[in-house]
Formats: C-alpha cells, sequence, structure tokens
C-alpha cells in the first residue's frame, strides 16, 4: 500500500526566479523588508510583485503566507525546515516524509494562493518559472514529490501550452483557486482548459485560495482570518458547477475541491437539491460523486464517517497541508487517521491510496 499526503505545499524560494523568461527578468519578484516596528511587525519581509507586497500581512485586504522565508518570523526556523519547505534540497523533504510516514507528496503551491497581477504577459511569465522549477523538483525527487501545475489563466493559449508541458514533466492536476479574478469557474470562459485537462488525464485541482481581489479587500486578516477570502471560494465553486451541470460537459474531467474541510458537502447537497428539484438527476447523495468524478479532501480530525454516508468511501481524500503548519507541531496524518477507532482500515486505506491514484491519475491506480 502507497501512503500519498493529497495536499501540501512549496514556499516559493527566491531560486524560482532563476527560471524566468530573461525578457521578464526585470519583472520577477523581488525580496523587500520594512523595519520590524511597522504594523507587519516579524512578517516584515515581502515579494515586490507588479509594485504591490505579496503577502500583506495586516490592515485591510490582508493575508497571511509562509513565503517569503526571509521574514523574521520564518527565518528563525531551522535551515532544514526552510530547505524542506522551499524543497531547495529534496533529500531534506524526503528525509522528513520518511520521518511521518509518507510515501508520496502532491505538491501544491503557496504564492499563487493569491492574485498576483492583472497583467497577463507577467502572470505568463511568473507561472513560466513556477511550473518549471516543479519539474526539476519532480525530477530530483525520486517519483516522490508529485506536483500541480499553476496556469496563466489571462492567457487560455500559454495554459493550454503550459499543461501539456507540465504533464510531460510529471504534473498530476492542474491548480485552481475557488475563484479566478471577477470569473466564477463555471464560465465557459474556462472550458478550453477543462477539456484539455481531460485530455491530458489531469485533474482540476480547487484549492483554498485568494482569488478574487474584490472579495479580500472585504476583509483584514486580523479580525477575519481568511475565511471569506480563501476558505469558502471552493464551496462557491462546488456550488456552481454542480448546478450548472459543467461535469456533464466533460465527462471524463475529475474535479477535487481541497484544503477546504468536507464537513460543507452534506449542507451544499441540500442546498443544491432543493434548487435542482425534479432535475436531481442522482440515485444518491454518494451517486453524485460517482457520476460527476468528484473527490473531496477532508482533514483529519473531522467526522469522517457521517462524511462517508453523503460522499461515499471511493472520493475522500486526505491531506496534511504539510509545509504550512506550525513547525513544532508538523501533523502525524498516518498515526491520527490510524488512531481513530471510528475510521475503518478500509476507509483509510482507500483515503492514503486507491482514491489518491484515481483522483490524481498516480500509476498503479
Amino acid at each position: 500500500m502507497t501512503i500519498i499526503d493529497s495536499d501540501t505545499h512549496i514556499a516559493e524560494p527566491v531560486a524560482m526566479w532563476d527560471h524566468i523568461d530573461e525578457g521578464m527578468y526585470a519583472r520577477r519578484p523581488v525580496l523587500t523588508s520594512v523595519p520590524e516596528d511597522t504594523l507587519y511587525g516579524p512578517r516584515n519581509a515581502f515579494w515586490l510583485i507588479d509594485g504591490n507586497i505579496v503577502p500583506k500581512p495586516n490592515g485591510k485586504g490582508s493575508y497571511r503566507l509562509v513565503t517569503p522565508s526571509a521574514t523574521k518570523l520564518e527565518s528563525s526556523r531551522s535551515d532544514s525546515l526552510i530547505a524542506s519547505r522551499e524543497i531547495t534540497q529534496p533529500e531534506v523533504r524526503l528525509a522528513d516524509m520518511d520521518r511521518l510516514g509518507i510515501d508520496v507528496q502532491v505538491i501544491y503551491p503557496t504564492l499563487f494562493l493569491v492574485y498576483l497581477t492583472h497583467d497577463a504577459e507577467l502572470e505568463v511569465a511568473l507561472c513560466k518559472a513556477y511550473n518549471r522549477y516543479m519539474w526539476e523538483v519532480h525530477r530530483t525527487g525520486q517519483n516522490r514529490l508529485l506536483w500541480t501545475a499553476v496556469l496563466p489563466l489571462r492567457s487560455i493559449e500559454a495554459s493550454i501550452d503550459e499543461m501539456r508541458l507540465a504533464k510531460e514533466h510529471g504534473a498530476v492536476g492542474i491548480f485552481f483557486r475557488g475563484m479566478e479574478g471577477d470569473l466564477t469557474l463555471d464560465n465557459p470562459y474556462f472550458f478550453p482548459v477543462y477539456e484539455e485537462a481531460a485530455k491530458l488525464d489531469l485533474p482540476i485541482c480547487i484549492h483554498t485560495g485568494m482569488g478574487a481581489p474584490a472579495i479580500i479587500n472585504l476583509f483584514s486578516f486580523e479580525r477575519n482570518f481568511s475565511f471569506a477570502q480563501g476558505r469558502v471560494l471552493p464551496i462557491f465553486a462546488f456550488r456552481d458547477l454542480i448546478a450548472n451541470r459543467i461535469p456533464e460537459q466533460f465527462p471524463d474531467l475529475r474535479i477535487g475541491f481541497i484544503e477546504a474541510s468536507a464537513g460543507w458537502v452534506p449542507f451544499m447537497l441540500h442546498i443544491l437539491k432543493r434548487l435542482l428539484k425534479s432535475d436531481w438527476k442522482h440515485k444518491s447523495d454518494e451517486a453524485l460523486f460517482e457520476d460527476y468524478r468528484l473527490f473531496v479532501a477532508c482533514e483529519a480530525d473531522e467526522d469522517v464517517p457521517y462524511l462517508v454516508d453523503y460522499i461515499g468511501e471511493d472520493h475522500l481524500l486526505i491531506g496534511s497541508d504539510y509545509g504550512h503548519q506550525d513547525p513544532s507541531f508538523e501533523p502525524d496524518l498516518t498515526g491520527t487517521i490510524r488512531g481513530r477507532e471510528d475510521i475503518s482500515q478500509r476507509v483509510a486505506d482507500k483515503m492514503f491510496d486507491d482514491n489518491a491514484k484515481r483522483f490524481y491519475g498516480i500509476d498503479g491506480a
């Protein structure tokens, strides 16, 4: 049996921007910092991108990330922790996976959880640099460090080019946020991406993230955390994709909802069944996930038996959020799940192995 952690992260390192196209090098993200006695306190280093600081950790329109590692808060971590987060030394990350009993990690971005720029040319350059860095991570990762590609969605043509190259270099999914700019994910604008993803056997991985600038600017992290800006956007996507029957238009496409927990599923099913009423085509709640090839990543402390009643055993994933957790408590995901008396070994095995392989299209499924 393979233990697959379906949701981990890289904290983008400075070295990533060495991969940016030469003609865009002057516009690469650069590190900048401020004194510690400002509003931002120990989160005092940022990426300067297109005239904006990323992240903006305090104040109106704020959010927090573990990148860059140069902040006072992060730079005090051990060298090995930073090397593992940034994957500048893949062997350090692999050793930590061995310690945690994880065979394979699926890696998502950190910086790209945020909508970074309205400039299509710059977005293409940033995404290409990220994807090429991840090619190298995968190449040196002993087939244990798998990754999801980031697309420059302001250019569908460039996105499709990146998808094809990413597939050739070991990508197992396409990263989306629950909204992209001012578009919801049911918008026909994205249909060429969905069609190509199905052809390439790459799932659409809808991860929490601050993809809608207009929503970010309504909240501050100090009072609102990241709930509205990022946590609930995949739930919006679930509602819109199902209500508009988008999976029926792409019968070979798999879609996953990552790091948004799973406890919202019964509520959303109730809302959708009331909305669609007699047009609800599915024999059961579980049948929806099978019919539409939907997967949901739950968290280790959720009521998994209850969720199985709605989602079924074959469409639940499990992820640790490795790389974003407090480094003093990197979760023992396998130990936590195996130690729960209410989760059968069969269900645990499916979350860790069979379901993850089916969703990500990993060999051996």
